[in-house]
């Protein structure tokens, strides 16, 4: 074969007389001649094609390119003969070698399986990947736009304040001082009274917010 492969392979010839004259008196014993001149062109024409091409998909052309050899063959010799169709009838490797090539070619089909489920698991495993990636970058701009939200809303409130100190510092420092306190005693456990006032005499020093709670409820209850 065409790559150096060797295969056993049989024909079947249909052919007719064209020219009676030339069929008697041309060529001695032309059925024989015939038979040589159609292996020489079965050879030619199997010498220049690839074995799975002869074997598989490419049978129908090997026989026609047989049929178009021998017949300019026969011409050339002016046979008198007109091939009508050329058949192959098997084409297979040497029986000596034929459970070899058959282990190479199952070979090849596992070959084919396996990078066919790779590929499928490619088609599979990607898009996911994609698309997981995709969330993650969308998740990620999201993150972006919030934190640059909530820095550039931080720097206008600070700049908003910035202004109003500019304009009146005193009371905008005074005002910024009761907005902390506050923040930090609702934090706070206890309640501290300053006893300088002049509303501080008798007054307990402390108190727990949660016993001045209960206090109240028990208040209620009494009354």
């Amino acid at each position: 074969t065409g790559d150096e492969n060797i295969v056993e392979t049989d024909c079947t010839v249909y052919w007719r007389i064209k020219d009676a004259g030339q069929f008697l008196f041309r060529v001695k014993d032309p059925e024989t001649a015939l038979r040589v001149a159609a292996e020489s062109a079965l050879r030619d024409v199997i010498s220049r094609t690839p074995i799975q091409a002869a074997m598989a998909n490419r049978r129908q052309q090997v026989a026609d390119a047989t049929l178009a050899l021998l017949q300019q063959w026969l011409d050339q010799e002016q046979a008198g003969i007109w091939v009508t169709q050329v058949q192959l009838q098997r084409v297979d490797p040497p029986s000596a070698v034929i459970d070899a090539f058959n282990d190479v070619q199952r070979a090849r089909a596992d070959q084919e399986r396996a990078r066919n489920e790779a590929q499928a698991y490619s088609n599979d495993v990607l898009p996911k990947a994609r698309g997981e990636a995709d969330r993650i970058l969308q998740e990620a701009n999201a993150y972006k736009s919030q934190v640059v939200n909530l820095a550039q809303g931080e720097a206008q409130r600070f700049d908003a304040v910035y202004q109003s100190y500019l304009k009146a510092r005193d009371v905008t420092a005074w005002r910024l001082y009761l907005e902390s306190v506050d923040e930090v005693l609702k934090k706070a456990g206890k309640v501290v009274i300053d006893a300088s006032g002049k509303n501080g005499t008798g007054v307990v020093p402390y108190l727990q917010l949660q016993d001045k709670e209960k206090g109240k409820a028990a208040a209620k209850e009494g009354h």
